[in-house]
């Protein structure tokens, strides 16, 4: 977890729409106001009992949403943005400091689909510069904010001559999630699937706290999806040591070094190929493990995280928005450690 210095805590209020993502975010230095329904219907769980949250996720009955003081408003899914602020919000709340947190890549069409957001009050955050890239953000003021997760506890071990996909409901999710590839590996290669969702073809839901164990022993890593954000379980994987193969699309063209901490390549058969190399040769596959964690600890560290988010909701609340984005898109963002009022310390 990071402390922020002589900066007043921030009260954000979400929808819980993404727990893992919900989790990382919750290890910054505000607190995160999540509203809860009896029916726990979809973006009202609450807490739930899946993740280890800390003091700083606070349920509210979503009845009393109205009465509470927010410092920003962080929606992250169109429901969010069209339907439930105005169901929920007061209308001050919904004229208080506002981000959209877009989680995903354009769906129908990947080029030209136009983002629902167009307002340029609101700051669209996304989590890959692919998907900024492929968005059609409007007039929406738009900037990026990688993945950050946490060190697991528990090495990787490898010693189990498979690999790992954990994706929930990819039968359902079908060619975008990469179903038919997983199935077409499968046939050939010992891989496992794990998540909610994939019935006899999985091995079943394995609890966020409990998947660094389960997934320690593995070899290697598959990510078989065609179209979508750069996943977290594969930032979670190599965090942990483990190689990593999966398609040359989207954001992990820029992740995986071909040949060093992992396989991409969009030839199904040439990863089919290196997926035998690494489960014939165990040393092989713990050195380019060892490789991927590198790349993680530098590329998905929970402290640059935590601060790219903490920067900009206080630049969102101070009313400086605009020039922060102007400046990350045209000279890149300046690194975490140049700005004196960001991180003090870690913890």
């Amino acid at each position: 977890m990071t402390t922020t210095q002589q900066r007043p805590r921030l009260k954000i209020f979400t929808w819980h729409i993404h727990g893992s993502y919900l989790y990382y975010l919750s290890q910054g230095n505000f607190d995160i106001y999540i509203p809860v329904n009896e029916q726990r219907t979809p973006g009202y769980y609450g807490r739930g009992r899946t993740f280890p949250f800390g003091d700083n996720v606070h349920e509210i009955p979503v009845k009393m949403v109205k009465d509470f003081d927010f410092d920003v408003i962080l929606y992250q899914s169109t429901k969010d943005y069209l339907v439930d602020q105005y169901d929920i919000l007061s209308p001050a709340q919904r004229r208080l400091p506002r981000v959209y947190l877009e989680h995903n890549t354009p769906a129908k069409n990947p080029v030209a689909a136009r983002h629902v957001v167009n307002d340029r009050r609101i700051c669209l955050v996304h989590v890959t510069h692919y998907n900024r890239l492929m968005w059609d953000n409007n007039r929406t003021p738009a900037t990026v904010i990688e993945h950050g997760v946490t060190m697991p506890d528990v090495p990787y071990t490898g010693e189990l001559a498979k690999g790992l996909v954990t994706i929930n409901h990819l039968p359902q999710r079908g060619r975008g999630l990469g179903w038919d590839i997983f199935q077409q590996v499968r046939n050939i290669i010992p891989v496992d699937l794990a998540g909610m969702g994939n019935g006899a073809d999985g091995v079943g839901e394995i609890l966020h706290p409990q998947l660094p164990q389960f997934r320690s022993r593995y070899r290697f890593y598959f990510h078989p999806v065609r179209h979508t954000s750069l996943a977290l379980a594969v930032c979670e994987a190599m965090m942990q040591g483990l190689p990593v193969v999966g398609l040359a699309t989207t954001e992990l063209v820029t992740v995986i070094e071909n040949g060093k901490n992992g396989f991409i390549h969009t030839d199904v058969n040439y990863l089919i190929r290196k997926m035998r190399v690494l489960l014939n040769e165990p040393e092989m596959a713990a050195q380019m493990g060892a490789e991927a964690k590198a790349t993680a600890m530098k590329r998905f560290s929970i402290n640059r995280f935590i601060a790219d988010w903490e920067r900009l909701f206080y630049n969102v609340c101070n009313g400086n928005m605009n020039e922060v984005i102007y400046t990350d898109q045209l000279f890149g963002k300046q690194p975490v450690e140049s700005d004196p009022s960001t991180i003090a310390s870690d913890i």
